[in-house]
C-alpha cells in the first residue's frame, strides 16, 4: 500500500494547513482533495488516501476542525488545491471527494468551486439551512452522490429530492441510493465495492 505523509503547508500569503497525502508510484493522473469525516484524519482516511494514490491520483486530505463551518471547509479546500497545483497537477485535473461529514463538505465545494469532478459518499444536513437539497441546486462542478438510507442516513425520499435538485443544475450529476446501507457502507460489502467503483469511474470520466 502506498505510504501516507503529513506536511505542514504554508503559503507565501500566510495561509497554512496540515495535509496528509499519498503520491502515486508512477504517472500522476490528477489531484484529489479528500475531505474527512468526523474524528479527523483516521486510519480509515489514510487507507482511502493510499487507495486513491494506488489508482494514480495524488490525494491530499486537509486537516479540518471537528465541526468546520462552510467557510472553513472552502478555505481548507482552496489551500489543498493550491498544494496540488504546486505539485504540478493541472487545473482541469483537480477533484474533490468526501465521506460522511466530508460528503456534505464535498457537495458544498462542488457548489462553490469549479472543479473537474466531485464525489460525495454519504452526508447529512437536509433539514439544516442551507441543507443538501439547497446546496445541490447551485452545483458548478460535475457531482456524483452515493447514499445509503439506513440508520441516521438520508431517507429514500430525501435522496430523491437531492437527485431532482442536482439534475436541475447545469453540470453532469448522478445520485445513487443504496437501500439498507448505512453512511459508512460497512454493513453491506457489495454496496461498498460498487460505490468505490462508481467513484473511480466518475473521476476517470471527468478528469482526463
Amino acid at each position: 500500500m502506498t505510504q501516507t505523509h503529513t506536511e505542514h503547508y504554508a503559503r507565501d500569503d500566510g495561509r497554512v494547513i496540515d495535509l496528509t497525502y499519498a503520491e502515486p508510484e508512477n504517472v500522476v493522473r490528477g489531484g484529489l482533495v479528500v475531505l474527512h469525516e468526523v474524528g479527523g484524519v483516521s486510519d480509515g482516511v489514510r487507507l482511502l488516501i493510499s487507495s486513491l494514490a494506488a489508482e494514480g491520483w495524488l490525494a491530499a486530505a486537509p486537516h479540518l476542525a471537528e465541526t468546520p463551518t462552510p467557510d472553513a471547509v472552502l478555505a481548507a479546500t482552496d489551500i489543498a488545491l493550491a498544494w496540488l497545483v504546486d505539485r504540478g497537477v493541472q487545473a482541469d485535473l483537480l477533484g474533490v471527494v468526501g465521506f460522511d461529514l466530508g460528503g456534505t463538505a464535498a457537495l458544498l465545494v462542488a457548489a462553490n468551486r469549479k472543479l473537474g469532478a466531485a464525489v460525495s459518499v454519504g452526508g447529512h444536513g437536509v433539514a439544516e439551512k442551507p441543507g443538501l437539497v439547497d446546496i445541490a441546486r447551485e452545483l458548478v462542478s460535475p457531482w456524483l452522490g452515493l447514499y445509503g438510507d439506513a440508520g441516521d442516513e438520508l431517507s429514500a425520499a430525501d435522496v430523491e429530492k437531492l437527485r431532482e435538485a442536482a439534475a436541475a443544475s447545469r453540470v453532469a450529476t448522478n445520485v445513487v441510493r443504496y437501500p439498507g446501507a448505512n453512511h459508512r457502507f460497512d454493513a453491506d460489502p457489495d454496496a461498498a465495492i460498487e460505490a468505490w467503483q462508481r467513484t473511480l469511474s466518475w473521476f476517470d470520466a471527468h478528469l482526463r
